[in-house]
């Protein structure tokens, strides 16, 4: 009884948060660390993997509520380049869960999926799951969802540099004319999110208060949104709590 009139106050409460909201200043890209998994799962007794799939699952959740507003673009962190040195017994249960997800993704027909990381980390299958995916999706007007797996904010720059100077030797430049003339966009333009917006807010769940290297270049201007529930427990209100507070953030950065 209790837990039936505690979710109705916090329906209810969500409709009021929804109702106020400012459409007008909802974020086009949103970017969410999904942390807090294996926290959750020891929480409710169960096990790491149970919290991956429960984290997986809210993901689709979350994308519904974010087709309800006016944003256009978002990140999410499934996996980092540091959780590529996880023990095998718990990193190939998380990329096949990852993979069933991105699958899913492009399935569900309504999102637009996009790699954001370095697939040579991964493994060959998960590297084809993600590739297809992306292909499959690529027509599509909904949301961008970026899967961001085999992700780190430092493996990004270093990965763009890396382009931009391949690119450049391609012309026969040298690396002097380079050097005098390198720009802030021409970096921008080799990162993995090159040609879309950067991320006007960050959603970190877990009460964590750091960004681990996340979109390090890109979140130079974001907003930060730090909410103390485990990602699998995220709600509708937590993630209207985050737009209504960076559109208080918003306007008076504008005033």
């Amino acid at each position: 009884m209790k837990a039936k009139l505690r979710d109705l106050v916090v329906r209810l409460y969500s409709r009021r948060v929804e109702g106020r909201l400012d459409h007008d200043q909802v974020p086009k890209h949103i970017g969410v660390i999904l942390d807090g998994n294996r926290r959750w799962a020891k929480a409710s007794g169960g096990t790491t993997e149970q919290g991956h799939r429960a984290g997986a699952e809210k993901i689709q959740e979350m994308l519904g509520w974010c087709s309800e507003t006016d944003v256009q673009v978002v990140t999410l962190w499934m996996l980092s380049t540091d959780n590529l040195d996880r023990p095998a017994a718990e990193l190939n249960p998380l990329l096949g869960i990852i993979e069933d997800t991105v699958r899913g993704l492009a399935a569900d027909g309504r999102w637009r999926v996009h790699h954001v990381g370095n697939p040579d980390l991964l493994p060959d299958h998960t590297q084809r799951v993600l590739k297809e995916a992306e292909s499959a999706a690529a027509e599509r007007d909904g949301i961008v969802v970026n899967v961001a797996v085999g992700y780190g904010g430092r493996q990004e720059i270093a990965d763009a540099v890396r382009s931009l100077l391949a690119e450049r030797a391609e012309r026969g430049e040298s690396l002097a004319a380079l050097a005098d003339s390198l720009s802030v966009e021409d970096i921008a333009e080799h990162l993995y999110t090159r040609g879309q917006p950067d991320p006007d807010l960050v959603i970190r769940t877990s009460g964590e208060q750091r960004l681990s290297g996340f979109m390090l270049w890109q979140s130079a201007h974001s907003e930060y949104y730090f909410c103390e529930v485990f990602w699998p427990a995220f709600r509708k209100v937590d993630f209207l709590r985050a737009l209504r507070d960076y559109a208080a953030r918003h306007r008076r950065y504008g005033s």
